[in-house]
């Protein structure tokens, strides 16, 4: 089975592509864990919940990865959470950075930050846009992670996300 990371900065359509892709290939997503976790938090989240939130994203991916058949799309990865984390409190659990050069996607879509802001209570950073996509793609680099750049409005940014995944499943005789 191959996996494809939907990886980036804040609302830049990271859930409205995974689902779009899974439903597209006939195959299931996996959530952001995140926003159910913080959703019922009813105080300022902590270090120790991304852990958790971190912990509940990998059981969830485990979980949904047995649905699926041929490709899972993954809304969201750990590098998401080791930037959240060194972002709000200055350091990321050294479990995290482990997990983090272990994660096995074949292939990652880091979403640009092209698209309009969309306000959410759980969105923190609408300014700063372009430094967490900076960040992430330097990350990315550097983990030596295969990585595609996704930009375009609505069914352009689908279109080009399509197209690259199209290549992964012709490279892996998939499709």
């Amino acid at each position: 089975m191959l996996k494809v990371a939907i990886t980036g900065p804040e609302s830049t359509g990271k859930s409205t592509i995974s689902e779009k892709l899974a439903t597209h290939y006939g195959t299931v997503w996996v959530p952001e864990y995140a926003r159910s976790y913080v959703g019922t938090l009813d105080k300022p989240y902590t270090l120790q919940d991304i852990e958790a939130i971190a912990r509940g994203q990998l059981a969830l991916e485990e979980r949904m990865a047995q649905q699926a058949d041929t490709i899972l799309f993954a809304d969201t990865d750990l590098l998401v959470l080791k930037i959240w984390s060194e972002h709000a409190f200055g350091c990321c659990p050294v479990w995290i950075l482990e997990k983090l050069t272990q994660q096995s996607y074949n292939l990652c879509l880091l979403m640009g930050v092209d698209l309009p802001w969309e306000p959410d209570p759980q969105r923190e950073h609408p300014h700063l846009r372009q430094f967490f996509y900076d960040w992430y793609k330097r990350e990315l680099e550097q983990l030596k992670v295969p990585f595609v750049e996704i930009s375009g409005l609505d069914e352009e940014r689908f279109a080009l996300a399509r197209r690259h995944v199209d290549n992964l499943l012709r490279q892996h005789r998939l499709l």
